[in-house]
């Protein structure tokens, strides 16, 4: 087994370890999710940062501090810095207020970096799929506005530089 798989195993071990009783909106089991942003990836940095894409914000907030992710933990496991800096970036900072960042702050932080353009395009891409909804109410209809506008900034992004590397599919 090569290194590249050995990495893209532990990073799906994580990511099932983490998601473990999680349901997305509609009850499916949300460990599907980050598997989707994975699988519309084409390189093997693109796959890793695609399915731990939400592993450091989803479990921040558990009760045993073993089950907690952050980007040291991320090192130590031997992913590459690259992926962990991505990883990092693509998690919505909390303030000192104890709030999320805003999220047009955090979308913009993203446009600069080329690889987590693309696993958000991909994520985006997977919340907006109005089948993962649970109703059509007013509140997940919003949400779904919300997704497309920011999908549709970074798309712009993301045509107007093009690049080689961990592009989607």
């Amino acid at each position: 087994m090569d290194h590249a798989q050995k990495l893209l195993e532990r990073a799906l071990e994580i990511a099932m370890e983490v998601h473990r009783g999680q349901h997305d909106k509609a009850g499916a089991p949300y460990i599907l999710h980050p598997l989707r942003v994975m699988l519309r990836m084409k390189d093997d940095e693109g796959r890793l940062v695609g399915v731990l894409h939400d592993v450091l914000e989803d479990s921040r907030d558990k009760t045993d501090p073993a089950d907690r992710w952050d980007e040291a933990r991320l090192r130590a496991e031997g992913f590459p810095e690259r992926v962990v800096e991505t990883v990092g970036l693509l998690t919505k900072p909390i303030g000192a207020d104890g709030k999320e960042m805003a999220y047009d702050a955090y979308v913009a932080r993203l446009q600069h970096d080329p690889l987590a353009r693309r696993v958000k395009l991909s994520d985006l891409t997977d919340n907006m799929d109005e089948s993962r909804l649970k109703d059509r109410s007013e509140k997940s209809l919003a949400r779904l506005a919300k997704y497309r506008h920011y999908y549709d900034q970074l798309l712009r992004l993301e045509l107007s530089r093009p690049s080689d590397s961990d592009e989607t599919e």
